[in-house]
C-alpha cells in the first residue's frame, strides 16, 4: 500500500500539522491531512461555527489553535464546540440570528410608542409607559423611526 504524503495548496494557513483553510472564489475550504472536508461561504457564519465545532469534537485540532490560527476568542470556538455536543447540527442552521437586535422594543411597542408620542407624551413618559429605557426612544427618534410632535 502506498502512503500519501498531507500536500496542502501554498496559500493554505495551518492551523496545525495536519489541519489547514484557504480561500477560494468566495469559499473557505478545510483541508485535514490535504484532503478537503469542509466547505463553507465566505459570509455563511453558521456554516463557519458549524465546521470549527466539529473541527475540535473530531480531535482534528484544539481550541487553542483555532483560536490562534483564526485571531478569535478562544470562548467563542468552546461555545462553538460545546453547542455542536449538546444542540446537535441543527442548531447550526435551524437558528434565528438575533444578536445586534432588541428583544424588549418590538414592532408592536414601536407602534405603541408612536401612538404615545402623538399624544403629546415626552420620551421620558412614553418609555415608562411601555417598559422600555428612554434611551431607546431617544435611539428610534433618532434613526427615523419614531416621529416627535
Amino acid at each position: 500500500m502506498q502512503q500519501i504524503l498531507p500536500i496542502f495548496p501554498t496559500d493554505t494557513k495551518m492551523v496545525n500539522y495536519q489541519v489547514g483553510f484557504h480561500e477560494i472564489d468566495g469559499f473557505i475550504h478545510y483541508l485535514v491531512n490535504g484532503m478537503p472536508v469542509y466547505c463553507h461561504e465566505k459570509t455563511d457564519k453558521n456554516g463557519y461555527r458549524f465546521v470549527l465545532a466539529t473541527l475540535v469534537n473530531n480531535g482534528f485540532c484544539s481550541i487553542r489553535e483555532l483560536s490562534e490560527a483564526l485571531g478569535v476568542n478562544k470562548k467563542n470556538v468552546e461555545r462553538y464546540a460545546k453547542d455542536l455536543r449538546e444542540k446537535g447540527m441543527a442548531h447550526f442552521f435551524n437558528r434565528k440570528e438575533t444578536r445586534g437586535q432588541c428583544h424588549k422594543f418590538t414592532p408592536e411597542k414601536m407602534k405603541e410608542a408612536q401612538q404615545l408620542l402623538d399624544q403629546g407624551y415626552s420620551q421620558y413618559g412614553t418609555a415608562k409607559a411601555i417598559n422600555v429605557s428612554e434611551s431607546a426612544i431617544r435611539y428610534h427618534i433618532n434613526a427615523g423611526n419614531l416621529k416627535k410632535k
